[in-house]
């Protein structure tokens, strides 16, 4: 990577400003309000709310992950580091088993930052931080540990899109990449599916932010993303996300916005508890999502096979 397309956090780091960011993000885990769940639990103290992790982060699993959207992918892979818990409780959940069972090991700020230059080793392209949302401070934490020690590739922030404004605002030039879900456009249907009836409400205050911070998605001459706002969408059986109002949301943001339209939905964790969500969707229902995508106004779509 050129000089002029370095990763803010270096600059950050040099002036002492990460350091300072990190320590306003650990202040906020006591009361937690992290997200706009705002549970109180004294995290520091060890207590667990909502995401039923305390003061250290939970790490699942870690790796070159070859099957994200092609602009992270590359050669080498995105650098994927899933975090265990989760501020949402998603009955459909394919990854319930790091996101609600609890599955992974309590890691320190150094073995962080470890795997975070082991990455970087192995020839990742970037560091995606998987469900990141409760564990900001532990992150940042690391990050000034693994710049320090070379780390310079852009950081992802691959999370479900149910963020407070707060925690975003102390990532204004860390984070280069933020790829949030936009899962619902109805507050009934996100109070239904992932008990957070302000989902809508927040996730579109959630996007406008990090879009102001990072503007539209910025790729590189070998086609890599370097910068910007990428967002996914899952598509769910029935119309349950409300795609058309999403995507009318994502185009008055910008019509340059890189949406990625996810046909991978399947029947996971408790889908059972709901008719509609017990099957796969059809052929029929990903184009249509495909077309109100490009009626609405957008043309950077990542168009998947169903």
């Amino acid at each position: 990577m050129s000089p002029s397309l370095e990763p803010c956090y270096l600059a950050l780091l040099r002036s002492g400003e990460l350091r300072r960011r990190a320590e306003q993000a650990r202040a906020l885990l006591s009361p937690c309000r992290l997200c706009p769940r705002e549970c109180g639990a004294d995290r520091l103290a060890g207590e667990t709310g909502f995401c039923r992790v305390g003061a250290r982060a939970r790490v699942a699993s870690l790796g070159p992950h070859f099957g994200e959207e092609t602009p992270l992918v590359g050669s080498g892979g995105s650098g994927t580091i899933f975090f265990s818990g989760c501020n949402l409780a998603c009955l459909f959940c394919q990854n319930y088993d790091i996101s609600q069972l609890d599955q992974g090991r309590e890691v320190s700020a150094e073995a962080l930052a470890a795997f975070m230059v082991d990455l970087q080793e192995y020839g990742c392209h970037n560091i995606n931080f998987v469900t990141p949302t409760h564990v900001v401070p532990q992150i940042l934490e690391a990050l000034e540990i693994a710049a320090g020690q070379g780390l310079h590739l852009p950081l992802v922030y691959n999370c479900g899109g149910y963020e407070h404004l707060d925690t975003l605002r102390l990532l204004d030039g860390i984070i280069d990449i933020y790829m949030p879900d936009a899962k619902y456009d109805d507050p009934q249907v996100a109070e239904r599916l992932s008990s957070a009836p302000d989902y809508p409400a927040v996730n579109r205050a959630a996007l406008r932010e990090m879009h102001r911070q990072v503007g539209d998605l910025t790729l590189n001459e070998a086609g890599l993303a370097v910068r910007g706002l990428l967002v996914r969408h899952l598509l769910l059986p029935e119309g349950l996300a409300g795609t058309e109002g999403i995507m009318r949301f994502l185009a008055e943001l910008s019509p340059d916005t890189y949406v990625n339209v996810m046909p991978q939905y399947r029947p996971c964790f408790r889908a059972a508890q709901v008719p509609a969500l017990q099957r796969r969707i059809t052929a029929q229902e990903y184009a249509e999502a495909v077309r109100l995508a490009r009626a609405a106004g957008l043309h950077r779509l990542d168009e998947r096979r169903l």
